[in-house]
């Protein structure tokens, strides 16, 4: 995934920056409709011209679409409006396209022409991509050049009426023709502007999402540092006192109780600090650390000898082939998991067997996680990776882990995903891209 920013192009950070969205949206869309009308307009005036052989001033007749054209190829070489002055630039093109077409509308005939029903167009486009002043300027300037045609116009006699005998008049024809050309830019256009619409507001969406949770990780972090520092010290000597103890247990008192009991404070100790690094940015994304190719038969076996030695005995990996490399931070990869498996240990029954499965999927590698345990509800599987949200009883858990994993994988452009069947067993996938340059190549 690429990021955010560069994909949905400036990040509003105000209300009047939203609204300025719309207008760059549509500019595509509104660059296209302006040549469209102008090839239609000219068709129309040139089939009047000759088709119906009308005495139109033709040269004055076009002109006004020469003007719109000209103006269409400068709005084309803009990548995006002005950043000042989206809606204003946006807004004077549509009131440009309304006089030109008052123009030849009053060179063709006036109101009587029918396709004076183009006025409708600039007024629905602006009132989705513009705001509300813009749709107001426009209605009044379209409502104001039309009631203008009344009195200034060119009269056309095959516009001037239709009777019933009369049949199919020109007149019908063109009414016809304007319906049918007007209804089909408005529903077209207004969809595709709609769409673009409701796609950047969903990348938007995601891109606050996205904030959100580095928020909370960010909060998480600081959270870390301060337990860090704060239990560091007493942890520190803690451990230094249970190895004297243990010392003491072993070589002058012989006392098997004691020596036992220094050494599980020593392991407690080793364990609180196991915490207090799950806890920490590490396991969720590469603090500094620089991606490296490993292989990851490799990183598996590293992972397995983090376990005690009764739990190795049911952890069965495979990977397909000795050669699978990744290029990947290799610490982060290693806690994410660790974490992985030991929620798969957590949830797993009767020491059955926990498969660890490695693999390569194009530019992919999937790594996952199988236990054979109660599984979980669609309700848990939706919170699963929820900061703090744990099933496991108190004291065991503190609901972070899979958080960590889910951001450590999107920030190397991966994912995680989850299968589980009640009373089952769950699956957790790991996907990752082999390089950073193929996680490019995807996005």
């Amino acid at each position: 995934m690429v990021t955010d920013e560069s994909r949905i192009g400036r990040v509003p950070r105000a209300a009047a920056d939203i609204a300025d969205l719309a207008p760059n949206l549509a500019l595509p869309w509104v660059s296209r409709l302006r040549y469209g009308m102008v090839a239609g307009e000219a068709v129309i005036i040139l089939g009047m011209a000759y088709g119906f052989h009308l005495n139109l001033p033709l040269l004055w007749t076009l002109a006004p679409l020469v003007v719109v054209l000209a103006s269409n190829i400068l709005l084309g070489r803009l990548k995006v409006l002005p950043v000042r002055f989206p809606q204003q630039t946006l807004g004077a093109i549509f009131c440009l396209d309304t006089l030109c077409l008052t123009i030849m509308l009053g060179l063709t005939g006036g109101p009587n022409n029918p396709f004076s029903l183009l006025y409708l167009v600039q007024i629905t486009l602006s009132a989705i991509v513009l705001r509300k002043f813009w749709t107001n300027v426009l209605g009044a300037l379209s409502t104001a050049c039309f009631g203008l045609l009344f009195f200034f116009h060119v009269p056309l006699a095959v516009f001037q009426a239709h009777h019933v005998e009369q049949g199919l008049s020109p007149h019908l024809i063109g009414m016809w023709i304007a319906f049918v050309i007007a209804a089909a830019l408005i529903t077209f256009f207004t969809g595709k502007i709609a769409d673009a619409l409701r796609r950047r507001e969903q990348e938007v969406l995601e891109l606050q999402d996205k904030v959100s949770r580095h928020e909370r990780l960010a909060s998480m972090v600081t959270l870390a540092a301060g337990a860090a520092h704060e239990l560091g010290t007493p942890l520190g000597t803690i451990a230094i006192v249970a190895r004297e103890l243990e010392r003491y247990a072993s070589n002058i008192s012989k006392d098997t109780a004691t020596l036992e009991d220094a050494r599980l404070i020593r392991a407690e100790v080793d364990r609180c600090r196991v915490i207090l690094e799950r806890m920490s940015a590490q396991g969720a994304q590469p603090m500094g650390e620089t991606p490296e190719r490993v292989r990851v038969l490799h990183l598996l076996m590293e992972v397995r000898g983090q376990f005690p030695e009764a739990e190795r005995g049911i952890l069965h990996f495979d990977c397909a082939g000795e050669s699978l490399a990744a290029v990947l931070p290799v610490q982060a990869m290693r806690q994410s998991l660790v974490a992985l498996i030991q929620n798969a240990l957590d949830a797993n029954v009767d020491r059955r067997p926990v498969h660890i499965r490695a693999m390569e999927t194009g530019s992919t590698l999937r790594i996952s996680v199988q236990d054979r345990g109660h599984g979980m509800s669609e309700g848990v599987l939706r919170r699963i990776a929820e900061p703090f949200f744990t099933t496991k009883e108190p004291g065991k858990g503190m609901g972070l882990g899979t958080f960590l994993v889910r951001t450590f994988a999107q920030n190397l452009d991966g994912r995680i995903l989850f299968d589980s069947t009640l009373g089952e067993g769950t699956t957790a996938t790991l996907e990752l891209p082999l390089s950073p340059q193929s996680a490019h190549a995807a996005n």
